[in-house]
Parts: structure tokens; sequence; C-alpha cells
């Protein structure tokens, strides 16, 4: 049973400042947190909510009594960047697919303006991240990141010494997974789009009388957006299964930035 948080305790007020750089972290990247339009004030005070919940227990279990210095809150910023750096990758996996499906299918230039970052994107990313937000949100993401958000607490206390290098170097190695699972999702349209390009360099060398360039456009916009459609289904069926994603890319970095330890 976690004890009351005694505000006037020996490392109370630095370890809430230092929970509160953790907490930072993540909503400075996680998805729907970290959007654009989500005004400043509310992000303070999902900060500020979020650090009195988990004081408690994030106190408790620090083994000494922490220590506020560059150095820390540089680490517990970093931790808590890491843990919402899982949940983007998801996302942005969704909106990479999207952005290779337009390229194949020839819809690059049908750019839309994204309002969660502010961007503009190809229309069918802007439509994959839109899709996997949803999904994610629907399958407990906020909780899952905040359970993960509490978990890091007891596994790197407040104010540990962790190998940033190691740990940075992970994180930079997610951009892999980011990518694979892009193309994974993008699979089915990329494969059928390839194998239509083939189908009329045939059919061009078969009948050189043919316009295939004014056939080609038409009918790659139509093959392409007709496969999008029929393995939506799967790429849906695949994407609830994202929390052993995200368990995997989180105990990767961790380990990485425990390695300190």
């Amino acid at each position: 049973m976690v004890a009351a948080l005694d505000l006037f305790a020996p490392g109370t007020g630095p370890g809430l400042a230092l929970l509160a750089a953790r907490v930072g972290g993540l909503v400075l990247i996680a998805p729907t947190l970290a959007a654009r339009n989500v005004p400043a004030r509310l992000k303070v005070g999902f900060v500020a909510l979020f650090t009195m919940l988990l004081a408690p227990a994030a106190v408790s279990v620090a083994g000494a009594v922490p220590v506020i210095t560059p150095a820390t809150m540089l680490s517990e910023t970093v931790i808590g960047l890491a843990i919402g750096l899982g949940a983007a990758v998801i996302v942005g996996a969704a909106e990479a697919a999207g952005e290779t499906m337009a390229v194949q299918i020839g819809l690059s230039g049908a750019s839309l303006l994204d309002p969660v970052n502010n961007m503009t994107m190809p229309a069918l990313g802007g439509f994959m991240q839109t899709v996997a937000i949803t999904i994610l949100l629907t399958t407990d993401l906020h909780l899952v990141m905040l359970d993960a958000l509490a978990t890091s607490t007891r596994v790197a206390p407040l104010g540990a010494t962790l190998s940033m290098a190691d740990g940075l170097w992970a994180m930079v190695g997610t951009t892999g997974t980011l990518f694979a699972l892009g193309l994974q999702l993008a699979a089915p349209v990329m494969s059928v789009i390839l194998v239509a390009n083939v189908s009329l360099a045939v059919l061009s060398r078969a009948a050189p009388q043919l316009n295939v360039l004014g056939l080609a456009f038409p009918l790659q916009i139509a093959v392409g957006l007709l496969t999008l459609f029929a393995a939506m289904p799967y790429m849906l069926a695949a994407l609830p299964g994202w929390s052993g994603i995200y368990d995997s890319l989180l105990d990767r970095m961790m380990s990485a930035f425990l390695g300190g330890l």
C-alpha cells in the first residue's frame, strides 16, 4: 500500500520537480497530447494532474533523496520522451504507410493541412494517421502510457543515474521499427501497383500503338484505391496488436537506459 504524500518530507519537492519533468517529456511527444491544437494551458494541466496522481508512488520508491541538477532533469525528460515515443512510432508508421501508398498510387499531390501537426501531408497519410489514432485511443492507449509511466518510476527511480548514450541510441533505433511497420501496412497496395505497372509495361510492348501513359494514371489510381479499401479490414485487424509492439519498444529503450545502473 502506498503511503500518503508528505509535501514537507525531505526530497518531496525535488521528487515532484523530477517527476513533472518525466511527465512533461511524455506530453511533449505522445499522440494527441502533443498536438499543436491542444492549448498550452491544457498541456500544463495534464502535467500537473499526472504528476500529483503518480507522486505518492514515485516518491516512495525513490531510493535516495532526489537531487535536482541539469543532468537529472534531462534524464527524467528523456525517459518521458521515450515512453511517448513508443506510441508515436506506431502512429508515425501508419502515417508513413499512407504517404507511401499515396506516392505509389499517384496521389502524392493531393495534400491537405494536418491540424494535429499543423503541416501539409498527402490525403492518404492524414487518413491513415486518423485511423491509427482512433484505434489506439479506443484500445486505451492513454491508459497504457500512464501505466508505463507509473512502472518507469519503479524500474528507473527518480534521480537515478542512467546510461544516456545507450538510451538515446536505442531511441534513434526506433526509426527502423517505424519504417518496417509502415512498409508492412502499405505492402498490399504496393504489391498490386507493382503488378499493375508490370502488366502495363508488357502491354505497351505487345501493343505499341496503345497510349499507355494516358491509361496508366487513372488505372493506377483506381487499382490502388480499390486495393486499399479491400485491404483496410486486414490493416484494422493488425493495428489492435499495437500493445505488443509498444511493450517491445519500451523494453528495448529502458534496458538501454538502465545499462548505467
